[in-house]
C-alpha cells in the first residue's frame, strides 16, 4: 500500500482521482430529457475499432476561451426580466462556477445589424481629427450588459470589430453596403460594388440560408471605404479612441480585427474591402497606430466569411501583413477554408468569431447544427468560440426583419425565458472543457457515420469527450484512452459528454 501511495505521489495523483479514474461521468442530452447524469466503467481493453483514438496532450491545440458577443436586442430583451431572473441568467452564462462559463466578449465598435438602430462613435462629417467621437450610445446598452456579466466574472475579457465604419468614412455615405434593405441607402449607386459593365442582381446578396457553393458569387471590385490616407489614418485613431473610451468604463479590450465579414455586401451595416485594401490598412495604418498606442492589444486578420481560398490566400501572401498579425479570425463560410490555411500558417492563432445565426426557431434541429459547427471549428484547430446573440424574444426578429436564434428565449407575452438547445449542445462544451485544455482527438463525421466526437485533456488532467449523435437510431462507440477504452451507445439525436 505505501509503495502505491508512493507511485501515486510521484504521478501527482491523489487516492480519490485513482478512483475516479476508473469511473466515468457520462451527461447526455435530447430534446425531452436535457443534462442527464449517469455513471460507467471503462473498459480494460482498447477497440479494434474506435470511434476516436485519444492522442498526446503535448501535440494538441490549447483552448483559450470560450465567448459571446453583447448586442444591443440582448440588452432589451435581458430587462423583459426580473432581476433574479437576470442575475440566475448572468451566473449561469459567466461565472467561473456556472453552466457555460464563458471567459471572453465580443463588442461590435458602432452599431451592427442586432441594434436598435444604425449609428457610430462619430457621424460629424469630415470629423477627421475625431474632435466629436464619444461611446454615449453604449453606454445606455452595452456597457450596462457587459457591467451586468461582470459581476460575476470580472475578469471578463473583450475583443472589437466594426459592422460598418462611420457613414461618412464610406463611398456610399451610409451604413449598409447595398440598397435592398429599409434604408435610405441610393439604390442607383449599388453598381459601386461591383465594374458598372457587369451590374449586379440578388443573387449576388443572397441572405445566409439560401447562400450555398462559392460565397460570395462575386468579389467587390473596389472599397467601400474611402482609401485617401487622411481617413485611413483616421479610422485606426478612431479604433484607439473606442480602446480608450471603454477602458475609462472598466471594459479591457486586448484584441482588435478590423471589420466583420467583408464578404456580405449587406442591407444592413457592413463595408466591402478588397484584398490590397485589407492589406493597406491592416498593415498600413492599423497594425502601427495600435503598436505605438496599445501595444498590449493583438490584432487578428479576418473576420472571414469567405470560402474562395486563393483570395484568402492572396492577402496572406504580403509578409508585411503577415507580421503585423498575431492570429486569424474565421466564421460562416470561412470555415470551410480553416483547415487549409491553418495548415499553411500553423504558428497563429485561429478562432470562431461567430457562431451562424440560425432562423429564429431556436429548435432541436438549431442545437445540433450548433453542436456539429462547435465540433469541426474545435476539431479544425480553433482555440477560441464566439456566440452570436445570447438572449433575444421569440423568433429573435431584428429591427430590419432578420430571424436569429439564440441561447436564451424571451416569451415578451409572459416576460418568461427558456434556455434553447443551443445553450445545451454549447453547456456539453464549456462546462467542463476549461480554457488551457488541450485537444487530443477529433472524429468528424463521415459518410457511413452521423456521428462526432472531440477529445480534451484539461488543465488539471481530466479527460473530456464530447459526442454527438445525429443518427435516427442508437449507436455504438469506442473511444480508446491508453490502454483502456470507452464503450457506449448513444441515444439517437444526443449531446453526450464523458469526464474521468
Amino acid at each position: 500500500m505505501q509503495r502505491l501511495k508512493l507511485y501515486m505521489a510521484i504521478l501527482g495523483l491523489s487516492s480519490a482521482s485513482f478512483m475516479q479514474a476508473q469511473t466515468v461521468k457520462w451527461i447526455s442530452t435530447t430534446e425531452n430529457d436535457v443534462w442527464h447524469e449517469q455513471r460507467l466503467k471503462m473498459g480494460s481493453r482498447q477497440c479494434q475499432s474506435p470511434t476516436l483514438s485519444m492522442g498526446d496532450a503535448s501535440d494538441g491545440v490549447e483552448l483559450k476561451a470560450w465567448g459571446t458577443t453583447f448586442n444591443e436586442l440582448d440588452w432589451d430583451a435581458f430587462l423583459m426580466l426580473t432581476r433574479d431572473e437576470q442575475d440566475e441568467i448572468m451566473h449561469a452564462l459567466f461565472a467561473p462556477d456556472g453552466d457555460l462559463r464563458f471567459t471572453r466578449g465580443r463588442i461590435s465598435m458602432n452599431c451592427n445589424d442586432y441594434g436598435r438602430s444604425w449609428y457610430s462613435c462619430d457621424e460629424v462629417q469630415g470629423d477627421l481629427e475625431l474632435r466629436y467621437f464619444n461611446i454615449d450610445r453604449d453606454k445606455t446598452s452595452i456597457i450596462p450588459l457587459i457591467r451586468a456579466a461582470q459581476k460575476y466574472n470580472p475578469d471578463l475579457g473583450f475583443w472589437i470589430s466594426p459592422w460598418s465604419p462611420p457613414s461618412w468614412m464610406k463611398i456610399n455615405n451610409n451604413y449598409p453596403v447595398i440598397s435592398r434593405g429599409k434604408d435610405t441607402a441610393d439604390p442607383r449607386i449599388d453598381y459601386l460594388l461591383f465594374s458598372p459593365a457587369e451590374g449586379m442582381d440578388d443573387d449576388d446578396v443572397k441572405l445566409h440560408a439560401e447562400r450555398k457553393g462559392e460565397f460570395p458569387r462575386r468579389l467587390a471590385t473596389q472599397d467601400y471605404f474611402i482609401q485617401d490616407p487622411r481617413y485611413l489614418q483616421a479610422y485606426a485613431n478612431y479604433f484607439c479612441k473606442f480602446i480608450d473610451a471603454y477602458a475609462e468604463q472598466g471594459v479591457p479590450i486586448d484584441m482588435v480585427i478590423y471589420q466583420n465579414e467583408a464578404y456580405s455586401y449587406t442591407l444592413y451595416p457592413g463595408c466591402a474591402w478588397t484584398a490590397d485594401g485589407t492589406v493597406r490598412f491592416n498593415r498600413d495604418y492599423l497594425a502601427p497606430t495600435l503598436r505605438s498606442r496599445h501595444p498590449e492589444v493583438k490584432l487578428y486578420l479576418g473576420t472571414f466569411n469567405t470560402n474562395r481560398l486563393d483570395y484568402v490566400e492572396r492577402i496572406l501572401s504580403d509578409e508585411g501583413l503577415r507580421k503585423s498579425i498575431d492570429g486569424i479570425a474565421f466564421q460562416w463560410e470561412g470555415r470551410e477554408i480553416l483547415p487549409d490555411i491553418r495548415r499553411q500558417y500553423p504558428h497563429y492563432s485561429y478562432i470562431c468569431s461567430e457562431s451562424e445565426c440560425g432562423n429564429g426557431s431556436m429548435d432541436w434541429k438549431a442545437g445540433e447544427h450548433t453542436f456539429f459547427l462547435i465540433s469541426d471549428n474545435m476539431g479544425n484547430g480553433v482555440d477560441e468560440w464566439y456566440n452570436w446573440n445570447f438572449i433575444l424574444p421569440k423568433e429573435g426578429k431584428s429591427n430590419w426583419g432578420w430571424k436569429q436564434n439564440a441561447l436564451i428565449e424571451v416569451d415578451p407575452e409572459t416576460r418568461t425565458f427558456r434556455y434553447t438547445p443551443e445553450y445545451f449542445a454549447v453547456k456539453h462544451f464549456t462546462r467542463y472543457v476549461a480554457p488551457g485544455s488541450k485537444m487530443v482527438g477529433y472524429a468528424p463525421r463521415t459518410a457511413d457515420s452521423n456521428v462526432m466526437a472531440l477529445a480534451y485533456v484539461t488543465p488539471e488532467g481530466n479527460h473530456v469527450v464530447v459526442a454527438g449523435c445525429f443518427e435516427d437510431t442508437a449507436k455504438e462507440v469506442c473511444i480508446n484512452a491508453g490502454k483502456k477504452s470507452l464503450n457506449v451507445t448513444l441515444q439517437p439525436h444526443s449531446f453526450n459528454t464523458f469526464v474521468w
